[in-house]
């Protein structure tokens, strides 16, 4: 798949999810996966740095999570 869900953890982390070809749409699995309550957002993979030197340090915007919230 060449989408992937990302959202900032409570504790300020940046997290990924890297969705399984499943029968369910990107959108479901978003729903389904991401934490109760926090905002997502629906990128192309491009998006994602592929240089994870510093992965930790990643930051995200929470109003540019736009597309939901986890159930």
């Amino acid at each position: 798949m060449d989408k992937r869900i990302i959202y900032k953890n409570s504790d300020g982390t940046v997290g990924i999810i890297v969705p399984a070809e499943c029968d369910l749409t990107v959108e479901q699995i978003a729903l389904k996966d991401v934490p109760t309550g926090l905002k997502y957002k629906i990128v192309d993979v491009s998006d994602i740095s592929s240089d994870r030197t510093f992965r930790n340090a990643w930051t995200i915007d929470v109003s540019e999570l736009t597309d939901g919230v986890g159930d």
